[in-house]
């Protein structure tokens, strides 16, 4: 392998002073050989920046890695961020981490070399989840075409995190493929939809190269109106993009699935209100909840049950199954 193809890494950062040093060392530790680090300075008001301009100095002295600083002057949010240094990449490939994480030494290497062989527009991975004492190895589906990968995407049962896929670069350019700014909810999910309804050729390779760390917020969701309107806008996004691609007739399903998929997690509460918010939010998909056969049948017989507005047999199925078994016997 000859490393003459660069790879574009953006670290979005905001007051990530504490996490930065371990997802800097881990990018400095690539064996891969031609690395361009962009960090965007979201308006950090920690010692964010310090942390990154000492890894300025320690790039001097590390042969391939090329560091730039990207600053907005007001805070505009990770979608911006991401549009900041995508904006600024110059390599073949796009990869991202986020500044809370880290990843595998031989990342860089083994995905653009699959890359290379497959001749791949997208390549995703497996990864680790991971916690203050230990990690859980997490396996992504395989996936051998852009329609598959697609169907599964939407389907329920692929993660959409821009974290598992090294993209071609020239297919963001190509499409004019962005992120919208002040949509930060669903704004990889919408990205990640796009770049696979726009690809070729798509590979997998079933090695776990990323740790993810869930912060607070990702452990807790939260469904404010603004979070809902920010989703909603993506996931239209979504559907008008794959309207105009001339994929519509095939997934149309599935942008319904999509739908459902988004929402399932105000089900797993035990909050009439959820519930209740869970009934309104594309109200249209609900007639499609059995049809999903990618998911398990009890998560369909649950939504199902929303549908009819059985709270009674959702709640028990939060309390007994997430709650005891989940919470209780695995724990």
């Amino acid at each position: 392998m000859t490393n003459n193809e660069l790879i574009s890494i953006i670290i979005p950062v905001y007051n990530a002073e504490k996490t930065l040093p371990r997802c800097i060392a881990s990018l400095f530790a690539q064996t891969y050989g031609k690395v361009e680090l962009l960090f965007v300075n979201d308006c950090c008001t920690d010692n964010s920046l310090t942390v990154i301009d000492e890894a300025i100095a320690y790039a001097t002295h590390t042969a391939g890695i090329e560091v730039k600083i990207l600053h907005h002057e007001t805070n505009r949010g990770v979608a911006a961020a991401r549009n900041t240094g995508l904006e600024a990449a110059t390599g073949t490939y796009i990869y991202y981490v986020d500044a809370d994480d880290w990843i595998e030494s031989d990342a860089m290497e083994c995905l653009v070399q699959e890359a290379e062989q497959k001749n791949a527009d997208i390549v995703g991975y497996d990864w680790y989840l991971s916690f203050e004492k230990n990690e859980r190895y997490m396996k992504q589906p395989v996936f051998t075409t852009p329609d598959d990968a697609l169907r599964k995407l939407m389907g329920g049962v692929m993660r959409w995190n821009l974290w598992l896929f090294m993209v071609r670069r020239s297919l963001y350019e190509n499409n004019g493929i962005r992120f919208i700014e002040g949509l930060n909810m669903g704004e990889d999910m919408m990205v990640m939809i796009k770049l696979f309804a726009s690809a070729k050729t798509v590979a997998i390779l079933n090695k776990p190269f990323y740790h993810y760390v869930p912060n607070a917020q990702s452990l807790t969701r939260v469904y404010s109106p603004d979070h809902i309107r920010q989703v909603t806008a993506n996931v239209q996004e979504v559907e008008n993009y794959i309207a105009g691609s001339g994929l519509y007739e095939q997934l149309k399903p599935y942008v319904h699935f999509l739908k459902l998929n988004i929402k399932l997690p105000l089900l797993i509460s035990d909050s009439e209100a959820r519930y209740n918010q869970w009934s309104g939010w594309f109200f249209e998909s609900n007639a499609y909840v059995m049809q999903n056969k990618l998911l398990p049948l009890r998560t369909r017989l649950i939504q199902w049950m929303a549908t009819k507005k059985y709270w009674v047999f959702v709640k028990f199925y939060y309390r007994f199954v997430i709650k005891f078994i989940y919470g209780v016997i695995y724990k």
